[in-house]
């Protein structure tokens, strides 16, 4: 059988590190309990973000996204262009 994806409007954020980055990032997630950030330098760091599946790292350059049951999980740019599109509000 074949399905298809039922089409469902996200909250995203591109995380590059900045503080800008991360208060978007804590306005869609749950201030900030949701991650945590690691790494020793700036251009190191990447965050550790608690899923439903468990724990998954997302490096500078990758989208977080909001999920419906308001989980956060990382995404590879390539995947996030291939699945979105931009949502005009």
């Amino acid at each position: 059988m074949k399905y298809r994806k039922k089409p469902v409007i996200i909250d995203a954020v591109l995380w590059n590190g900045t503080s800008r980055a991360d208060s978007e990032l804590k306005s869609i997630g749950d201030g900030g309990r949701a991650y945590s950030r690691r790494g020793d330098h700036i251009g190191d760091e990447y965050l550790i973000i608690h899923t439903l599946e468990g724990d998954m790292r997302a490096d500078f350059g990758d989208f977080i996204i909001r999920g419906i049951k308001g989980e956060l999980y990382p995404c590879k740019p390539d995947i996030f262009e291939a699945t979105y599109e931009k949502v005009e509000e």
